[in-house]
């Protein structure tokens, strides 16, 4: 790399850790291509990326962000994962960590919090963001249809009474 890739690489790492919320700090020392290709598409379908970074350059890119915190692990072959929803991040490296010993969780970064590796482990025992919301909009239907059950139970026990009068009616007219 030279002077201009090293800044623009910089600049780029720069802007993930602006605009990114959870950072996932790897060692993959030992991982083949196709280990690393699988962990990158893995993590590409769980909405997350993954990068190989030289030490030096991350730790340019980290100062002055709210990742500051991520610097003591930054050493050795070394590599980050990042998300915008912190929960996919952390299942995604946890999930591969589970099936490649090569690939070992460091710690990671959820804004200025700074995870240790049972941090991540937990954070990954989540529900994802996109389950939430379904739970979420689960519990606010709830209540609407329990209303309109409230609602509708009157009506129907109303309709049960004149057929049991039109019942009566017919059995004493017969």
């Amino acid at each position: 790399m030279d002077r201009i890739e090293k800044r623009e690489f910089v600049a780029e790492l720069s802007t993930v850790f602006a605009e990114t919320s959870m950072v996932v700090v790897t060692r993959n020392e030992g991982m083949t291509v196709a280990d690393v290709t699988d962990l990158r598409r893995k993590m590409r379908q769980a909405g997350a990326s993954f990068k190989v970074a030289k030490n030096r350059l991350a730790l340019l890119a980290l100062d002055g962000t709210r990742f500051d915190g991520l610097k003591p692990m930054m050493k050795g072959p070394t590599a980050i994962a990042w998300s915008k929803d912190p929960v996919a991040v952390a299942k995604a490296a946890v999930e591969f960590a589970k099936t490649n010993d090569k690939f070992v969780l460091l710690g990671g970064s959820l804004g200025t919090q700074v995870l240790d590796v049972s941090g991540v482990k937990a954070l990954a025992e989540l529900p994802s963001l996109d389950s939430l919301r379904a739970k979420l909009l689960g519990m606010l239907n709830t209540p609407a249809t329990r209303i309109a059950g409230v609602l509708q139970a009157p009506a129907g026990q109303l309709a049960r009474v004149f057929a049991a009068y039109a019942d009566a009616n017919k059995s004493s007219a017969a």
